[in-house]
Formats: structure tokens, sequence, C-alpha cells
């Protein structure tokens, strides 16, 4: 069985630096091995990748950098996100799984909630301080989708296959 392939938002860089810096000291350090992050799509085949990579590199070159927003927490229960919020992301996505429909696992499947963990798999109770703690400060930040990047998925840490930026 080949990598599978998972697809998420290349941030700008201050945004990203802002959600990791959050991620690392939030996120159980043991498994915090992949930087803060937005994915589109969880699990696409690997030996598709030609595929993925053609239609990728073709709604880059036709998508300008868009702006995107971080109104919000989310309590997961288990942890806690960032909301991210921008139209031209869900028409991304809709664009890529309406293409992509018969690759999709059921999770990638469901109603699309952009978001950037940055606190996972720990007591309900220690979410909901870290959610109260950080929701009584929270300012909302404004920042860009630049590009797409696609990652090979090995049970862990993921690895870049390819980074493909929106149209300048």
């Amino acid at each position: 069985m080949s990598t599978s392939l998972l697809l998420s938002l290349k941030l700008d860089q201050a945004t990203f630096e802002h959600a990791n810096r959050l991620r690392q000291q939030h996120f159980p350090p043991e498994r915090n091995v992949v930087p803060a992050h937005v994915i589109l799509f969880h699990q696409l085949p690997g030996d598709q990748e030609a595929a993925i990579a053609h239609s990728l590199n073709t709604l880059c070159t036709q998508t300008q950098p868009f702006p995107l927003s971080l109104p919000s927490l989310q309590f997961l229960g288990n942890g806690v996100a960032i909301g991210v919020s921008s139209p031209e992301l869900m028409q991304v996505h809709k664009t890529l799984a309406s293409s992509w429909d018969k690759w999709l696992i059921p999770q990638d499947r469901q109603g699309y909630r952009p978001h950037i963990t940055i606190q996972n798999k720990v007591k309900p109770e220690t979410a909901r301080q870290l959610y109260e703690d950080l929701d009584a400060q929270w300012q909302p930040i404004t920042g860009r989708g630049e590009g797409l990047l696609l990652w090979y998925y090995h049970r862990g840490p993921w690895e870049l296959a390819r980074e493909f930026r929106f149209a300048q």
C-alpha cells in the first residue's frame, strides 16, 4: 500500500508563527510531531499523487492569495482550536472536494470546518481551562492563505511532498 497524502493551507509567515507558538506552548509535547496547520483533506491516495498535483497546480494558478481571519477559539472537548474563517478557503475546498469525490474518506466528506488545533488529546478539564484562559484575552487575527501544501503521511511526522503557491 502506498503512502497516503494530506493537504493543508499555506499560511502567511506571521499567522503561521503565531499559531505554531500557541501549539508549541499547549500541545502535549510527545504528540506534537507536526507544525500548526489548516487541513483541507486528511487522506488522499498516494498512488494518485500525479493527478492530485496536476489539479492543485491548475487551481493554484487560477487562485489569488486570499484573506482569512481567526476570529475565535473553539473548545474541542479534549483540546482547543482556533477557528478559521474565509469564503475563499471554503470555495477552494469545495472545488477540490467535487473533483476528488471518488477518493474522499468519510472524514473528508463531512462538513468542512477549518481550524488550527493548538491542543488535543488532553483531559477535558485541562482543555476547558486552557480554552477559558485564552478566550478571556483572545484578539481576532487576520492573515492570508498563500498556497497549498501536499504532505506525505507516515503515521507520525509529515513530509512535505510539494508546495503550490497561489497566483501572485
